[in-house]
């Protein structure tokens, strides 16, 4: 049998890292992270779109690594804040603030918008790169409101307050596996499988 091949993901978010490799367990592919590449460094994300950073990070590794390298960009999209966080979903309360800071933020912006105008959705574009430069990308979407407040101690971001349309708990009350079936990364993820495995990146169940 083939050894798997290496797949490397342009992040060093252990989140991500877990999510991604549990989806792709069934697959002969070889997750490898940042963490596993001493001294390379992702270019700043300098894209007005998901998909535009997405596409720097998977090249950016592409060519420092020589792998396949697999990056995503995703974030909230809240309509009462005309989209925000969006793209600045991770710095929206700042370089470096806790997820529990970027949350109060938009709490704090929707202050007392009624459940109906609190509608929201999770976005997730990702990106594939070979090192000769070429990219195949996707997309995720997870529609859903705002809560109240936090709810839940799983996921990470702004899980806790995220509810996704048909239930009545947060992103951060799934399971790992009830998140990835309805997630906009996972839905991102299924989509990517496929163009792995028409790429013959995936030799086929273990």
């Amino acid at each position: 049998m083939n050894p798997p091949r290496e797949l490397a993901l342009a992040t060093a978010n252990l989140h991500k890292v877990r999510e991604i490799s549990h989806m792709l367990a069934d697959l002969r592919v070889q997750v490898r992270s940042l963490a596993d590449f001493p001294g390379v460094e992702l270019p700043p994300e300098t894209g007005e779109t998901f998909e535009a950073n997405a596409r720097i990070k998977a090249v950016s590794l592409a060519e420092a690594t020589g792998d396949r390298a697999l990056a995503d960009d995703s974030g909230l999209e809240v309509d009462a804040l005309d989209g925000q966080p969006g793209v600045l979903s991770n710095r929206f309360a700042g370089d470096g603030a806790s997820d529990e800071a970027k949350i109060a933020k938009v709490l704090d912006l929707l202050g007392d918008t009624p459940a109906e105008q609190r509608t929201a959705r999770f976005r997730c574009v990702m990106a594939l790169a070979d090192a000769e430069g070429r990219t195949w990308t996707v997309e995720g979407i997870c529609p859903g409101r705002i809560a109240e407040f936090p709810r839940g101690s799983g996921g990470f971001g702004y899980d806790p307050i995220f509810l996704p349309d048909g239930r009545s708990c947060t992103m951060a009350e799934l399971t790992m596996d009830q998140k990835n079936r309805i997630s906009h990364r996972g839905r991102a993820l299924r989509a990517m499988v496929q163009v792995l495995t028409r790429l013959g990146a995936a030799a086929g169940p273990r």
